[in-house]
């Protein structure tokens, strides 16, 4: 048994145990379906584990939870409004729930906070208790602050709650969605692979319904005098040394966070933090240790807090603003599916995607923008407080595939393998592999140049090439000149489809094979010979294909003790 299997059963116990018989609950799961949802944890696809853990977590749920099931960026690219209830919240709805989920289909974009909120709007948040379980493996990228959305829910909700399952995010990524939790009094959980999503996931439900009754209200305190200052912290940032102070109501949250400091001056545990850019607070007098963060710059200082006194320290962040619009061509929208890899003095820093506004730590920055396959480097050197602010022409074209068997017979398979290769062929005779896909209508956006597209389906095969140009769309036809044959066999026999001749060489061709007792194939329109074994009886029966038809041939079985041939 794997290490993740002995994880997942030893978590469901641990559910189970914490299920006692409690008063309705009703939550709603949030599954992140963007597109980054396919790249892969110790070999498998996030979103295969993701589907996993909710099978196994939520197969046997107490009666009296209602639990709806809520995913985005499943349908198309570039929607930050593609957001589906798949699943309402109903008592035993942990088998539909883990149904929906092996039918996501990840491709599109992040809408983590209208997603919350749709959620917290189903479950009636500002009338009755309501919990978000949210799973994410990436950050917001349809420009909505989250940060600010969980505190909107928290002031208007009855009893509204959050909890944050960061799938393989960084830790400098997880303090970006935490805010959804902390905001709301939930808890932010990171899971870096299925064990910890297991226990992640089987720690939020569980608080779904075993939610805590209310405290006796505590005897209230004794009158303090009245301090002789409203607040006793008031730090301020900028991004350079002279620069102007950040205020409130910009593009990105200014986050704080103040921690103890350890007997040897290092910093210690965390107290709190705050998302407004002139916060005024008050805390108690000692040492600690603040931290200021814009975008993805950082900067931090050791701070004294005296009583009765207002410590107004203040922060350079030594960062630049980078507003980068990636686009296909001139003239072109900006691509909202478009990557953006960014490194700072050679070091990865984050992906972003579409049209953002990014702080960056000043100094030697190189930007990798990819629309489709194609992808340029833009590199800029920066001194605090410099803005940048321009488009990014990648510079591709779109080519669309559309395969036919016949002129007008459209190739309904998706199994049809199309693979996109350069056209400058290398010394040892290969070519370079550029993108590749099953469908009978693909698209793939791609640099100017010249390509060939091979394309398989079953026993047909063929290459076509093709040109793209910069902001052009190309349409290729495919014409497979082909049609399907289907075989039926007496039993599971040995079906092998070969050429009817031999070549030059003396040899037969085989160009598909399978085993009865039905068999189908695609074959290029001509003659074959379709080759039948089982046990030491064979036959060989001559067929005609032809584009656009479909050919069905039944072998009969030969009598007993003959040999067919």
């Amino acid at each position: 048994m794997t290490m993740f299997k002995r994880a997942m059963l030893g978590a469901i116990a641990a559910l189970g145990l914490a299920f006692p018989a409690l008063s309705a609950e009703r939550a709603i799961i949030v599954l992140d379906g963007s597109g980054s949802m396919w790249a892969q944890i110790d070999g498998k696809a996030r979103i295969t584990i993701a589907r996993e853990t909710l099978a196994s977590v939520l197969a046997d749920l107490p009666d009296d939870l209602e639990l709806g099931f809520m995913t985005y960026g499943h349908r198309k690219k570039g929607d930050c409004g593609d957001i589906e209830m798949l699943v309402e919240p109903a008592v035993g709805t942990g088998a539909a729930i883990a149904k929906a989920a092996d039918s996501i289909n990840p491709k599109g974009m992040t809408p983590i906070s209208d997603a919350v909120k749709l959620a917290a709007e189903d479950l009636r948040y500002t009338e009755e208790k309501a919990t978000v379980i949210l799973i994410t493996d990436g950050l917001e990228t349809c420009e909505v602050d989250p940060c600010q959305l969980a505190s909107e829910l928290e002031k208007q909700g009855v009893d509204f709650t959050t909890h944050v399952l960061g799938f393989g995010l960084s830790d400098e990524e997880g303090q970006q969605v935490a805010c959804l939790a902390e905001n709301t009094g939930g808890q932010y959980l990171s899971a870096a692979d299925g064990a910890g999503l297991v226990d992640a996931l089987t720690k939020t439900v569980a608080q779904v319904v075993q939610a805590e009754p209310k405290p006796e209200p505590e005897p209230a305190p004794k009158p303090e005098p009245a301090p002789k200052v409203e607040y006793n912290f008031a730090p301020t940032a900028s991004l350079s040394e002279g620069g102007p102070d950040i205020e409130d109501g910009g593009p990105l949250n200014l986050t704080w966070q103040w921690f103890k400091v350890n007997p040897d001056g290092t910093k210690g545990e965390w107290i709190d933090t705050d998302y407004y850019a002139r916060f005024k607070g008050t805390l108690d007098p000692g040492n600690y240790i603040v931290t200021v963060k814009y975008g993805y710059a950082t900067a931090e200082q050791p701070v004294t807090i005296v009583a009765d006194k207002v410590n107004d320290t203040h922060f350079i962040l030594n960062a630049a603003v980078f507003k980068l619009h990636p686009k296909s061509s001139e003239g072109a929208e900006v691509n909202e599916n478009a990557s953006i890899g960014i490194r700072h003095n050679g070091e990865n820093v984050t992906t972003q995607y579409g049209d953002k506004i990014l702080v960056l730590p000043a100094g030697k920055l190189d930007f990798d923008v990819t629309i489709g396959e194609a992808t340029v480097t833009r590199s800029y050197t920066v001194k605090a407080g410099e803005t940048v602010d321009e488009d990014v022409i990648v510079g591709t074209g779109l080519v669309f595939f559309k395969a036919e068997y016949a002129p007008g017979v459209k190739v309904e398979d998706n199994d049809l393998y199309m693979e996109i290769f350069d056209a400058k062929v290398a010394l040892d005779g290969t070519r370079n592999s550029i993108a590749y896909g099953y469908d009978g209508e693909q698209d793939f956006e791609l640099a100017p140049g010249d390509y060939v597209m091979d394309y398989k389906l079953d026993g047909t095969t063929g290459q076509i090439p093709f040109s793209v140009a910069t902001g052009e769309r190309t349409d290729v036809p495919v014409v497979l000149d082909a049609g399907v044959l289907a075989v039926t066999t007496p039993s599971d026999d040995y079906v092998e489809f070969r050429s009817p001749t031999k070549d030059i060489a003396g040899n037969i061709t085989s160009f598909d094979y399978g085993y009865g007792p039905n068999v189908q194939t695609t074959l290029k329109a001509g003659d074959y010979i379709v080759f039948s074994e089982k046990g030491d009886v064979e036959s060989e029966t001559p067929v005609t294909i032809k584009a656009g038809e479909r050919f069905e041939l039944t072998i009969t079985p030969p009598k007993a003790g003959g040999k067919k041939k």
